[in-house]
């Protein structure tokens, strides 16, 4: 285990638990609350995980029990604002842009959700490709509460992953979704006590990285590509993808050592 320096990462804790990066936000007096310096330290600290190839799983989490993350800084976003509504997209602009990256990752990325992970909070969980969540989280999207409705992507990724009504229901009431909700409508992909979380998230990043890398990416592109699509494109896509791997040595890896009865020793090429 190598928990490596906050230079330039003051808000963050990063953990290296070998080809596994942990990234914990830690403001733990704000309950993590994303602030825009806050997010520039992710999108830089996920920038960092994305060019490291020692390093081919992230899991996200926040410091202590109580909160996952939050929310915004609330005080930041009034003082944004108050500068009306060019600046107030700027700032969606800024957060979505460090979401996407996280989407966009060609390495698994696992939301650990310790607790409360509200607004900005829940739009960082549902920017990483799966989610784990601790039996007294609390999910939700309140900004309707606060005049104004989720700009981090919230509106747009809830609605892909557990379906256009639901998440209609949950962005205009605001209310809080708990942990075995989150789990019954698709929210989070299971849900494990407290003081098995991380561990949990750790060891299901550690279960993908069994499997090619190459596999990996090409499947995260072709889903998150695809589900926007009309079916027909998306099968196109992973047609071609499909296709593609079988020049890859990693797919011939797998498919001899599957046939030998052994197992299979990717690298990523």
């Amino acid at each position: 285990m190598d928990t490596s320096g906050s230079a330039g990462h003051p808000d963050l804790l990063l953990e290296r638990r070998g080809p596994v990066t942990v990234l914990t936000v830690n403001r733990p007096d704000r309950l993590n609350a994303l602030s825009r310096d806050t997010l520039q330290q992710i999108g830089r600290a996920v920038d960092a995980f994305t060019a490291d190839p020692a390093q081919r799983a992230l899991v996200v989490t926040g410091a202590g029990e109580k909160s996952f993350v939050a929310g915004a800084d609330i005080a930041e976003l009034a003082e944004v604002a108050a500068r009306g509504a060019a600046a107030t997209e700027e700032f969606a602009r800024a957060g979505q842009s460090v979401m996407d990256r996280i989407e966009r990752s060609a390495k698994p990325v696992i939301a650990a959700v310790n607790g409360f992970a509200l607004g900005g909070g829940c739009e960082l969980a549902l920017a990483c490709h799966l989610r784990i969540a601790s039996t007294h989280a609390q999910l939700g999207l309140p900004e309707v509460g606060l005049g104004t409705i989720p700009g981090y992507g919230g509106t747009q990724r809830l609605s892909r992953l557990v379906g256009l009504g639901r998440a209609t229901e949950l962005v205009v009431t605001g209310r809080r979704v708990p942990a075995d909700e989150a789990l019954a409508i698709g929210l989070v992909g299971s849900v494990v006590p407290q003081a098995a979380l991380l561990d949990a998230a750790v060891t299901l990043a550690l279960a993908i990285l069994r499997n090619g890398p190459l596999a990996v990416a090409a499947a995260l592109e072709v889903m998150r590509e695809g589900v926007g699509r009309p079916l027909g494109a998306g099968l196109e896509l992973e047609r071609r993808r499909f296709g593609a791997l079988a020049d890859s040595a990693d797919m011939q890896e797998g498919l001899r050592a599957f046939l030998g009865k052994r197992p299979a020793e990717f690298q990523g090429r």
